[in-house]
């Protein structure tokens, strides 16, 4: 027989929900506190599955979910909450809660399902199910313990309509994540309709959002449909909402607060029912401290509150996420040799997996084959170490620690590859070794030229006086196995 576990101060909520339980066949206990719950004997009683209310008098749900979970880890939880502590229902997901319902229970049936879903559903069906959507939008989910985390947690509020703010650095993925949010959403037959706040003029931003009547401004024609309207049912992305002006702001917490809004030159009110899906790369928190941001508006986008981790923070899965972005590019087998791999891990990547994706397409591009192996030598810039090239994203300062941090992956390479060599009990290929020490020497010799370029502004006798080296030996290194000796300054 199935157990469930009750617990709520409510005596009235405890008891009607053991009686619908109990009519459906199931072994229901009710406690109605957390000293009710700390008399109980898990030891004799296996639990399927808990629903806790997030407030009791003497207790807080989220210490009773952890306590249930460490005596029992396979009992699945659900948490009951109110819309004002839905943000901390989302915390317990991330603890461990299997889902959340908000009280009071409007929906009766919706409650039965919940349970019985939950009741029906493994570990096993869900992570599939969270994979195939993963794969059918190109979402590399990776291992690394805070990304998995993080698409558990989205996975789990995307059945709710509840709004979701999703912050990240650029090229983190945020639009991938919302997408996820969607197709993993009752919404995903209708549809994902996302905009840039940043990236259009005020005055049409609040028309693609609003829509607009014939002859409202100039040039309005016709009469315009906004995404407000247009994705009603599905799900609407706002990305970079902190370039959202005052104005707009206080237009989007109209729609959020009321679900009404009007067209640009109308007098008629519409109604929406989207789902919004927001995001930003900077801290939204912080704008409004600083006054940038609406402090209502925040509140109002806070519901549910997502942070991709930059790709520096997920190093283990750039090999993963090399080999996905390779496998969009059609006829050809390139890989990357395990010492290239070393250095693109020990990269910052500050422009994260959009900066990784580029880089990956310019390696298909200058490849001279289809199944090339990439080295760290002929790897291109500006991953190879001692470029004179640096990402907008870089300071000066930063940039030449990146360099340096880079000479030094480098060398530590060579040297834990040629001590292995040495402790080998087997044959080596000595010639093979001096080969590899010879091409260490090449590199160096460049990288040493290409900073120095770079602090002479490409100033090539300047260079070669402080190099001590002759201007032959100079171009003799930048053209080592053919490579251009033009340096961007």
């Amino acid at each position: 027989m199935t157990n469930l576990l009750i617990v709520d101060d409510e005596i009235e909520v405890g008891n009607f929900l053991s009686h619908l339980f109990k009519s459906k066949g199931y072994n229901v206990k009710v406690v109605n506190s957390g000293k009710e719950f700390s008399k109980i004997d898990f030891s004799r009683i296996t639990f399927h599955a808990a629903m806790i209310d997030l407030k009791l008098p003497d207790a807080d749900g989220l210490t009773l979910l952890k306590e249930l979970k460490k005596q029992q880890p396979r009992c699945k939880a659900i948490i009951m909450t109110g819309y004002s502590t839905i943000h901390t229902a989302v915390e317990a997901m991330k603890t461990g809660a299997s889902d959340y319902i908000e009280k009071p229970f409007d929906d009766i049936d919706l409650l039965e399902k919940q349970i019985d879903q939950l009741l029906i559903s493994t570990g096993n069906t869900t992570q599939q199910h969270i994979n195939d959507i993963a794969l059918k939008i190109g979402l590399i989910i990776g291992n690394t313990p805070d990304m998995n985390q993080l698409i558990e947690t989205a996975y789990k509020v995307a059945g709710k309509n509840v709004i979701v703010l999703i912050e990240g650095e650029t090229g983190t993925g945020k639009e991938v994540l919302a997408r996820f949010i969607h197709e993993a959403s009752q919404r995903n037959k209708e549809p994902f309709i996302g905009v840039n706040c940043g990236a259009i003029t005020e005055s049409l931003l609040e028309s693609e959002l609003f829509g607009h009547e014939k002859g409202a401004f100039t040039g309005a024609a016709h009469q315009r449909k906004g995404l407000f309207e247009i994705a009603s049912k599905g799900t609407l992305f706002l990305d970079e909402v902190a370039e959202a002006t005052h104005s707009i702001q206080v237009k989007l917490l109209r729609v959020l607060e009321t679900r009404e809004f009007m067209r640009v030159g109308s007098e008629n009110t519409l109604h929406t029912n989207t789902r919004l899906v927001a995001a930003s790369n900077v801290n939204l928190h912080e704008a409004v401290q600083q006054k940038k941001f609406r402090e209502d508006l925040f509140y109002r986008l806070n519901v549910v509150h997502l942070i991709i981790p930059p790709l520096r923070e997920r190093k283990e899965d750039i090999p993963l996420l090399i080999q996905h972005l390779l496998q969009r590019h059609r006829n050809n087998s390139i890989t990357f040799s395990k010492d290239a791999l070393i250095l693109l891990q020990n990269y910052r990547w500050p422009g994260n997996i959009r900066e990784l994706s580029n880089f990956v397409t310019r390696v298909v591009a200058l490849s001279e084959s289809a199944d090339a192996i990439i080295t760290p030598s002929n790897l291109p810039l500006p991953i190879n170490p001692g470029t004179s090239t640096k990402p907008n994203e870089l300071s000066e300062h930063a940039f030449q620690e990146e360099r340096e941090h880079h000479m030094e992956v480098l060398l530590q390479s060579w040297v834990e590859k040629t001590i292995s060599a040495f402790e080998q009990k087997e044959e080596i290929d000595l010639e093979e070794v001096l080969a590899q020490i010879k091409q260490l020497e090449s590199q160096v010799g460049k990288a040493f030229i290409k900073r120095t370029l770079k602090e002479t502004h490409g100033n090539r006798r300047e260079t070669a006086k402080r190099l001590q080296i002759t201007m032959r030996k100079l171009r003799y290194l930048l053209n080592e196995k053919n490579e251009s000796s033009k340096i961007d300054g």
